[in-house]
């Protein structure tokens, strides 16, 4: 069974009113097959992602990432003691683990998950239809800056360009680059709608982000930021036919490499450089009381892949910049 590094992303999940709808947007878009009992999305059989029914209208429709934990519990004290809360403490979910809900002093929300006797977690990263980076947005800087420090020790490297602050995040213990990052930290300015809350993006890597686009407007989805290119590759916010928030990234093929097109690179453990600010929508995201998508079957196991060639960070300052430029829609 592969370990997961503490604190890195090791499961995420959608939570929708209508699985079925969920499971033929997902599965044109990515071409995503689905486990009939626990939902889990596979690529060529391999674990990608999940859905979960959402019995609650109150909830938001929402992707949620999973952190990875050995103690759900001794984490869930830390994240209180250093300012965030817990939206849904620490529960069994059978062969499953452990898994809970947590909010940082921005009210980004993020998922917790302990590993149990079943290895659930990803099984692929970084190449198309599979999870490649995890955004937090925030208004705290500071605050929810030494709130990841202290709770997981990540090890934080600061990307600045012009007015632009973005704050990328390794596992705690290892040297900070591009070799190992998984995140980052990027910050809510005056540039974006007021309401929009502190909150987490995740991505998804595919080879063609036009055509992504094209998808998901075809099947009753939206764009919430435009397709734009940066240096390591071509990048767009989405929105489902149901009110789910993503980014989609196609890597620009590497010399010599043609055949790939844009894909991103292998099957690396950590994910891609991003930046693009999403929509203001707060019901999307929700605020921390709201809670996200978690149930028992759908969570992730502790393990983690082999690190893998990444490109260099710097396509989050300029996904950053550009959404500044054009706030996202608030429709």
């Amino acid at each position: 069974m592969a370990v997961f590094a503490e604190g890195t992303p090791c499961w995420a999940d959608v939570q929708l009113p209508d699985i079925e709808a969920g499971k033929r947007f997902y599965g044109e878009l990515f071409g995503w097959t689905f486990d009939p009992v626990t939902l889990e999305a596979r690529i060529d059989g391999r674990r990608a992602a999940g859905l979960v029914p959402k019995r609650d209208g109150r909830m938001p429709t929402t992707w949620t990432v999973y952190l990875a934990t050995g103690d759900a519990g001794v984490l869930a004290r830390r994240i209180e003691a250093a300012g965030g809360r817990m939206v849904m403490a620490p529960y069994p979910v059978g062969p499953y683990g452990v898994t809970a809900l947590a909010a940082d002093p921005g009210g980004a929300v993020f998922g917790l998950r302990q590993g149990g006797e079943r290895d659930d977690g990803f099984q692929t990263r970084m190449e198309p239809g599979s999870f490649c980076w995890m955004e937090v947005y925030t208004r705290e800087k500071d605050a929810v800056d030494t709130f990841y420090a202290a709770v997981f020790g990540y090890v934080a490297q600061d990307l600045a360009e012009g007015s632009l602050d973005y704050q990328v995040w390794s596992p705690p213990g290892s040297r900070p680059g591009d070799d190992t990052s998984f995140g980052g930290r990027a910050v809510i300015t005056d540039a974006f709608p007021a309401e929009m809350p502190g909150h987490v993006l995740i991505y998804f890597a595919v080879q063609d982000v036009d055509a992504a686009c094209a998808a998901t407007v075809r099947m009753g989805g939206r764009i919430t930021n435009e397709p734009f290119d940066t240096p390591h590759g071509r990048i767009a916010v989405l929105t489902d036919n149901q009110g789910a928030r993503f980014g989609v990234l196609a890597e620009p093929a590497a010399e010599g490499d043609s055949a790939k097109g844009g894909s991103a690179k292998g099957d690396s453990a950590e994910g891609f450089r991003t930046g693009d600010a999403p929509e203001g929508e707060p019901e999307v995201e929700g605020s921390a009381e709201t809670g996200a998508g978690t149930r028992a079957g759908t969570g992730a196991e502790a393990g983690e892949e082999s690190l893998a060639d990444r490109p260099a960070p710097g396509s989050t300052a300029k996904t950053a910049e550009k959404s500044a430029e054009k706030p996202d829609d608030m429709t």
